[in-house]
């Protein structure tokens, strides 16, 4: 049975969040395709409200909290990424593109992620479009189609959970469907991990 983890990443204040709840439904979507397919998964919430002091000092110091350090490595290091943040003014939170802006630029290249906002009014749902979808496009991810944006009475309106959940089951459909052609991955990439053994490197030096 091969082994896949998903990262899901939401930007919440509250406590609850509608933000967290999203971010969960959606992932809880992609585990049950991926399981149909046959395969095991693991899911690693990240809460970034729990994180955001250590993010704020690594932008200002260049350096990782030890707890952050883990939280980049489940991110960077995942076969798939669930990514939602509410909307504030026409745009993702600063906490959202704070701690994407201390992922290493090449660590999500060609990385599957499903993008999801929440929002007050349905009016914010084009920021996915003209905001968080093109800020994925930049660290090179592979995006799925369908980004699913939540209002609060897409909770609750007539009709309108059933619209949601419709929406939620077809993106994780989409994100399991693109982890699924990709070979497991490996974790993050060991930036001190040697390429070339050390009797290459005694072999290849210049005797001068």
């Amino acid at each position: 049975m091969t082994r896949r983890t998903l990262a899901v990443v939401s930007a919440g204040l509250g406590q609850p969040s509608s933000t967290r709840l999203l971010a969960d439904q959606l992932a809880a979507a992609t585990r049950d395709e991926l399981e149909r397919r046959g395969a095991e998964v693991e899911i690693r919430p990240v809460d970034l409200r729990e994180h955001a002091h250590d993010v704020v000092n690594h932008l200002l110091t260049g350096f990782p909290s030890p707890a952050l350090r883990e939280v980049l490595d489940a991110v960077t290091g995942a076969d798939g990424l669930v990514a939602v943040t509410p909307i504030f003014n026409a745009s993702y939170n600063g906490l959202f593109k704070s701690f994407f802006d201390v992922v290493d630029s090449d660590a999500l290249a060609g990385r599957p992620v499903l993008i999801g906002a929440t929002g007050g009014t349905a009016r914010h749902s084009l920021a996915l479009e003209h905001a968080v979808r093109p800020m994925f496009a930049y660290l090179r991810a592979l995006v799925v189609p369908t980004a699913v944006f939540a209002a609060p009475e897409d909770w609750s309106g007539e009709g309108a959970d059933v619209a949601l959940r419709a929406r939620i089951r077809r993106a994780g459909g989409e994100l399991a469907e693109q982890v699924d052609r990709r070979p497991a991955g490996a974790g993050p990439a060991d930036p001190f991990a040697l390429t070339t053994s050390f009797e290459e490197l005694l072999a290849g030096r210049d005797p001068a």
